[in-house]
């Protein structure tokens, strides 16, 4: 038996028995090759996907796949690796909308600007700046406090939890205080949000 007279019955007689033409059932047997060509890419392209996936630990989407794909010097359609990941069922962890994490405590007097815009530092020690993020992760949403000193740029103190309560800020500035070979008279400088204005955080 071959695909030219399959099942032993003449080809001629199939078409006849199926309604299509010859010419169209010889055109099909000569696509094949190609067709099978582009399905082998079509995996390989989506295995990389699948390892840059997991290599993000599936937080990469589509946009960022792409990215990276292109980055390796493949020229690359996004909705191309937009249906491969639907068709696979490959997710990336969805972003919600962006908000501000530290709301302004409206009813706290607020602590004069000692740094007044100068974010720079001749010695280390004397001037910390704070501040709030979220990453996305399998787990969920994980929010992390980061102290930075101004005269190395160095992350000295930081804390990570799955909320920005004032605890969050308080445990990474005690890391730099620690670590960071702090001077008499440092200051700490943030943003007026409720965590950095909060009692626990202002007694420390």
């Amino acid at each position: 038996m071959s695909e030219a007279n399959p099942g032993g019955r003449p080809v001629a007689f199939l078409c006849r028995v199926l309604k299509v033409t010859r010419s169209a059932y010889y055109a099909y047997l000569a696509a094949k090759p190609a067709a099978a060509a582009r399905q082998a890419e079509e995996d390989e392209l989506a295995d990389e996907i699948r390892k840059i996936h997991t290599c993000s630990r599936g937080a990469y989407g589509a946009p960022r796949v792409t990215a990276t794909l292109r980055r390796k010097g493949r020229r690359i359609n996004r909705k191309k690796v937009e249906r491969i990941m639907r068709e696979r069922d490959i997710r990336g962890v969805t972003r919600r909308k962006r908000r501000s994490l530290t709301k302004a405590d409206t009813k706290a007097a607020p602590s004069p600007d000692l740094i007044g815009r100068d974010f720079t530092a001749a010695e280390a020690g004397t001037k910390l700046v704070s501040d709030i993020t979220y990453l996305p992760t399998l787990a969920g949403w994980w929010y992390l406090a980061t102290v930075i000193d101004l005269a190395t740029r160095e992350v000295v103190g930081y804390a990570m939890a799955d909320h920005h309560r004032a605890e969050l800020v308080v445990d990474a500035l005690k890391m730099a205080a620690g670590r960071g070979a702090l001077k008499e008279g440092c200051i700490a400088h943030s943003d007026r949000g409720s965590e950095y204005t909060s009692g626990e955080y202002r007694s420390l």
